[in-house]
């Protein structure tokens, strides 16, 4: 075998196998270059360094006994890391190239640039370890990446930095924490054409959700430039999300997310000595989204594509050239945290007493903790910090481990879900909140703070130290049911947190919450916004609303993608979605909100519901909503969702309602829509078989059923003990609707709180033929058990 053949391999040469010979990241490449390019992926060519290489250098510039007395001298306590980080890497620095080794390095790249057409291509020169990007370490970020490098000294120079990386203080104390014996781990050099992502774009890929290990969608975040301002975390990345069931089907577009970041600076090529440099975006950059919807659709079949081959979730880079707009996949490894997470175990986080909110941003795991404030602006200041304390600073790089490992919790300005500051945090069980702007302006060292990621997309940090409740919640062993038992949920932000909750579906997906939380306007106030009067709402929506040259557009897409993530979470089963169930007083609380709603005494049984559908005051919301619910189930393919109409006072009103419904493409029947009616009012109980002949089923909402029952407002305290959805008559009209329902053949379930706070509420709708029940994720466990437990009794008899 030829030295050349020795010391370098070709990316089309290499794969998986190859991990000891050339390290993780470059058997991927040549494993994807192999396998995966007549799949349409796209890989940059190049080539790897071999570890034979590596020893080579070590011997030839004799380095093994110095760095085992240096290492020797680091564990017995003479040395500190940074010493002996220090001294290893200057004498891997001060070495000189083996002649053979050089020599193949530099033909290697000439064939590299002729290959490329040009004299001397610019390449990214990647530190590849033989112990990295393993299924059980991420080894994120420890070895040192080089772009836009040029030339061929600049080319040795960078492939000797990527060696004295082996052993930067964070690579040292990472091999030490997950017992690597650092004489044992080579290092290899990827050598790959550039991608002119300076010119374009570029960021990083999960096929899996980072947060929840829900395992159907791809999370892609992406910023303009060169890829290290997201790995870093330097920058807020735009953020996308695409359900994996739905794609390659040309009719759909199953994109669930899309987040546009700050994007604030993006890395470009420089020149000299600064092969790369950071500049500010344009507004216009800042603005915009860096991925069409093409282009992302594009990304996530590749990832899906990787992760099949691969047979594991899959973390991957990816880049846009900007010259060519041609899109690579530059880097893939396996995920190495959700992958390895315990199915049967739910940790629930109860907060109590909460202060007041001084930040947020992205959630990153789903824990709370306590503490104090550490804050740490510079590396430089990294030996201050206080063990057990909450860090927060601007960004994090690898340089940070060591004391990130003995923080309680992180927070940081800037980053995504894939940035260095989450990814770590993920692996090291860490609850952070990233992205969040001014944590480091808003917050001092000493202070006491609640940081929670159980709420959701959305991570908070609060005043004050809360009280926390923690609670198990194990689904490994529960019974199966012939009554459906489904999930009450309503923030999108946290419906992925329940995926593996083995429940029947959802049986109550609030739209409001939606639109209270991620729209915040008025439906009205965006179909008419040039006729608004109040001049700082208008300011307040055209901010909201940057981006959409029609504003109810705004609406319909924000309102489509939070339901898609409900929509997702349990796809195929059903998710039974409530049309708009605001009451007047609430609707004028939204933006622009006030200019459209009448003022009443009692909204609770006033202008709500059904009647507002086919109201002039709210016709034109309505005829929103109906074009949200159709995109999502004909553009991103979610037909398991089902819709419901609330507060549906007569069999006159419901025709009224489905009348507008179909004229806005919501046609009952047409794609399998199917159409649920509440049943919240006597009138529905009564005229039950008239209402069965205009809807599908029935859900009933216990909390609205026994307030007109009983006569008693829901939120009065003076008549408290009064109300109650087990009182006789309540009773009585539950099992009523029930068994006309079933005569009618229409399904019937029920979404109040009985069952959740009254197990034998459970054991009641069990024994009068009820086809399902909705409750609180919490309380989904002890529900379970008492249906089954009910059933077998029933069977029994």
């Amino acid at each position: 075998m030829s030295a050349v053949v020795q010391s370098i391999a070709w990316f089309e040469t290499l794969g998986r196998r190859d991990v000891p010979r050339v390290g993780g990241k470059n058997a991927s490449l040549g494993e994807m270059v192999q396998t995966l390019s007549s799949k349409g992926i796209d890989v940059p060519p190049g080539f790897a360094t071999t570890a034979d290489a590596y020893w080579n250098y070590v011997t030839t510039n004799k380095l093994e006994d110095r760095m085992t007395g240096l290492l020797a001298d680091w564990e017995a306590g003479k040395a500190n890391l940074a010493e002996t980080g220090q001294a290893i890497r200057a004498i891997f620095l001060r070495g000189d190239w083996p002649a053979e080794t050089e020599k193949a390095i530099l033909e290697a790249y000439r064939e590299l640039s002729r290959r490329a057409g040009v004299a001397e291509v610019e390449v990214a020169v990647r530190s590849s370890a033989t112990a990295e990007d393993l299924p059980d370490a991420s080894f994120a970020g420890q070895q040192e990446t080089f772009l836009n490098i040029k030339g061929e000294k600049a080319l040795i120079d960078a492939c000797r930095r990527c060696y004295a990386s082996l052993f930067t203080d964070r690579a040292i104390s990472y091999r030490k924490a997950k017992g690597f014996d650092h004489m044992k781990v080579a290092l290899s050099i990827g050598v790959q054409q550039m991608v002119r992502s300076d010119l374009g774009g570029s960021g990083v890929m999960f096929s899996i959700d980072t947060e929840t290990g829900f395992d159907k969608v791809v999370l892609i975040n992406a910023a303009w430039g060169l890829g290290e301002n997201v790995v870093q975390g330097t920058v807020d990345p735009d953020e996308y999300q695409v359900f994996k069931p739905l794609l390659g089907k040309p009719s759909l577009t199953p994109i669930i997310e899309k987040k546009r970041g700050a994007k604030d600076i993006k890395m470009i090529y420089g020149t000299g000595e600064a092969p790369t440099r950071n500049v500010p975006t344009s507004k216009a950059e800042r603005a915009a989204y860096v991925l069409s919807d093409p282009e992302i659709l594009t990304l996530a079949e590749w990832a899906t594509t990787i992760e099949a081959h691969y047979g594991c979730p899959m973390d991957m880079e990816w880049a846009r050239d900007g010259k060519t707009g041609a899109m690579y996949i530059v880097q893939a490894r396996p995920e190495t945290v959700q992958a390895r997470r315990g199915a049967g175990v739910f940790k629930t986080y109860e907060i109590k007493n909460k202060g007041k909110v001084l930040a947020n941003g992205l959630s990153i795991g789903d824990a709370v903790a306590t503490g104090q404030v550490c804050l740490i602006e510079t590396a430089k200041d990294i030996g201050k910090f206080v063990d057990g304390s909450i860090l927060v600073t601007q960004t994090t790089d690898p340089d940070w481990v060591p004391i990130m490992k003995r923080a309680a919790a992180i927070v940081t300005d800037h980053g995504g879900r894939t940035s260095h500051a989450a990814i770590v945090s993920r692996e090291l069980g860490l609850p952070a909140v990233v992205g969040t702007g001014n944590a480091t302006e808003l917050l001092h060292s000493g202070q006491e703070v609640t940081i929670s990621c159980a709420e959701g997309d959305e991570g908070f940090i609060y005043e004050g130290i809360a009280d926390v409740t923690v609670n198990d919640l194990d689904v490994s062993d529960l019974p199966a049911t012939a009554t459906d038992v489904m999930l009450n949920l309503a923030n999108p932000g946290s419906a992925f947190r329940w995926w593996r909750m083995p429940s029947d579906g959802i049986g109550l997906a609030r739209m409001e919450f939606v639109v209270s939380n991620a729209i915040r306007v008025h439906p009205m106030a965006l179909v008419h916004f040039e006729k608004l009067k109040d001049e700082a709402a208008k300011a307040e929506i055209a901010a909201l609303s940057t981006g959409y040259d029609h504003k109810p557009d705004y609406f319909v897409d924000k309102l489509s993608r939070g339901l898609a993530r409900l929509a997702a979470a349990v796809f195929p089963k059903p998710v039974i979605i409530r049309m708009s169930d605001f009451k007047t007083n609430e609707y004028a609380g939204l933006v622009g909100g006030a200019e459209f709603e009448p003022e009443e005494e009692n909204p609770m049984i006033g202008f709500r519901g059904a009647s507002r559908y086919y109201s002039p005051r709210y016709r034109e919301g309505f005829a929103l909503e109906c074009r949200a619910i159709r995109r999502l189930r004909d553009e991103m393919g979610f037909t398991n969702v089902v819709v419901m109409i609330p507060f549906c006072r007569s069999v006159g009103e419901a025709d009224k309602v489905l009348g507008v419904m179909a004229e806005n493409g919501l046609k009952r029947g047409e794609n399998g829509l199917q159409v649920y009616v509440m049943c919240e009012i006597p009138s529905n109980v009564i005229l039950a078989a008239k209402f069965a002949d205009r809807f599908d089923g029935f859900s009933i909402g216990s909390n609205d059923l026994t307030q007109l029952t009983l006569g008693v407002d829901r939120d009065s305290g003076e008549l408290a003990e009064l109300f109650d959805e087990q009182d006789e008559a309540v009773k009585w009209m539950i099992e009523k609707v029930i068994s006309e329902a079933r005569k009618a053949g229409a399904k019937i379930g029920l979404c109040g709180q009985a069952p959740s706070d009254h197990p034998e509420f459970a054991e009641f709708l069990v024994e009068c033929g009820i086809n399902s029940m909705s409750v609180s994720p919490d309380s989904f466990i002890a529900v379970k058990r008492k249906v089954a437990e009910t059933e077998a009794r029933l069977k029994k008899k």
